[in-house]
């Protein structure tokens, strides 16, 4: 099978996927739940905010990722004096003694950048959110006085949740433009807890990501493969009147007859979920049933990936803001607890 032919045979891309999760696992211990939501995010062509404390392993997480894909991966760091122009540039002094620019991190493979991390980004300045969002929503840049595309381009982004001095929180448009929001939490059992601090393997991250196989599933074919399982996988009328419900219930929580312990639910959310919101969701979903084995989305498949999707969408009243993200995911299980599956 080529690889750039996935529509011959997608059982057999499926098995690729697998084998892909498989090996990401084996350098990432203990994160198979979300391994498996940044695959689906992967193969739905959408951007991703991870969310976790230091040290967890989201970079090594990521390079995998990469290096499972076959290309190039790139990251920065979010600082409050980082212009948009660090992304695109690099500014240094030649060997003449005049001043050059090369491109930047974006720009450094060309447009071959298939993984883009963004450490931090809530350290950034709004104007380089800015620029972030225009390079998520349309994959393309303006530098050295032309236009660059990075079809292959996916962007995973960190916030710093500890240290507030010098943040900035996204802009809802910038959030949006994420596909899921993940949690990225320290292993819960001992023995891989162990593992990851005594197991001399995984402390050589250089190493450890070597002995990776490459390109397993090769980046420049996934635009093709996701655009298939769009088109294979169907949503009926009835998931998607169920989807529609899911949806009102998280705009109007008050009126679907949701109750949070100690929230006023007529005034918790203050904007909600987008179309373009349910539009990922449904992306999503239909590549969770196709890893399922299923050419028609169900109940289950939506569930599986609803709070990772909608969550880091709805905006809550600045009474709540502490706990936004905890409030969000409690209101996407309440949805579903109150709205009856088909």
């Amino acid at each position: 099978m080529a690889d750039d032919e996935p529509s011959v045979k997608l059982d057999i891309w499926r098995e690729r996927v697998f084998t892909f999760e498989d090996a990401v696992n084996l350098v990432v211990i203990g994160q198979a739940a979300v391994v498996r939501l940044l695959t689906i995010a992967i193969l739905a062509r959408g951007h991703v905010l991870l969310e976790g404390d230091v040290g967890v392993g989201k970079t090594t997480l990521l390079r995998a990722l990469a290096r499972g894909l076959g290309g190039p991966y790139q990251r920065i760091e979010g600082t409050i004096d980082l212009m948009p122009g660090d992304l695109v540039y690099h500014a240094s002094i030649g060997e003449d003694g005049k001043p050059r620019l090369d491109p930047g991190p974006v720009l450094a493979h060309g447009d071959d950048l298939a993984v883009f991390f963004f450490n931090e980004i809530n350290r950034a300045r709004p104007q380089v959110h800015a620029l972030l969002l225009r390079l998520m929503a349309e994959r393309s840049v303006t530098a050295f006085g032309q236009e660059h595309c990075l079809p292959h381009l996916l962007v995973f982004a960190d916030r710093n949740r500890i240290e507030r001095e010098e943040t900035f929180e996204l802009p809802a448009a910038a959030r949006d433009r994420f596909l899921m929001e993940v949690g990225v939490q320290a292993p819960a059992d001992e023995a891989t807890r162990r593992a990851l601090i005594f197991d001399t393997r995984f402390h050589d991250t250089d190493a450890l990501i070597a002995s990776m196989p490459e390109a397993i599933l090769p980046y420049r074919a996934l635009t093709a493969l996701a655009r298939d399982i769009q088109t294979r996988v169907t949503a009926s009328e009835r998931l998607q009147t169920y989807l529609v419900a899911l949806w009102q219930a998280l705009l109007r929580p008050a009126e679907a007859g949701i109750e949070i312990e100690g929230v006023d639910m007529t005034r918790l959310v203050q904007g909600g979920v987008s179309p373009r919101g349910l539009s990922y969701a449904v992306r999503a979903a239909r590549v969770q049933a196709w890893l399922a084995g299923r050419e028609m989305v169900l109940p289950e498949d939506v569930r599986a990936i609803f709070p990772a999707c909608m969550a880091h969408r709805i905006f809550v009243d600045p009474l709540y803001e502490g706990r936004a993200s905890a409030l969000g995911r409690a209101l996407c299980e309440a949805a579903f607890r109150r709205v009856p599956a088909p």
